[in-house]
């Protein structure tokens, strides 16, 4: 928490709930996610350049004809939470989170270090990290 800067344009955020249905029956659980509200980014000015990471359909084929002509096996993985591990290089904030919020500061935001679901910066910060991490940089 930091007092609210005046130079710097403060980015809202929400919670995001859902239930998880078992056969359009019973409840399986309860979700819930929070979520900035990037569509308040302004280009160039809260973020420089988004990012989105694209497999062309032949590097896939390609990948997958080498590992059939090798032997090799496959798997496949799906990280569920992958935007939050990238750390964000420039200076955001966000709102006091709803329900959370510290009523002797409330002029204060919250300064964001990692990248959370909906920034414009989230993707591009998690393919930084993952990738030097990946080259051993």
């Amino acid at each position: 928490m930091v007092p609210r800067p005046i130079d710097k344009s403060v980015v809202g955020s929400r919670w995001i709930f859902k239930v998880k249905h078992v056969a359009r029956k019973s409840i399986e659980k309860y979700k819930a996610i929070f979520v900035a509200k990037g569509y308040s980014q302004v280009e160039w000015i809260d973020y420089e350049e988004t990012f989105a990471l694209v497999a062309r359909y032949s590097s896939i084929r390609s990948i997958l004809a080498l590992a059939a002509q090798m032997g090799w096996k496959i798997h496949q993985m799906d990280v569920k939470i992958t935007f939050l591990n990238g750390v964000i290089e420039e200076e955001l904030y966000i709102e006091q989170l709803e329900g959370f919020e510290t009523f002797d500061r409330e002029s204060h935001v919250c300064r964001v270090k990692r990248a959370l679901y909906g920034l414009k910066q989230a993707p591009r910060a998690w393919y930084t990290r993952i990738n030097s991490y990946l080259t051993g940089c």
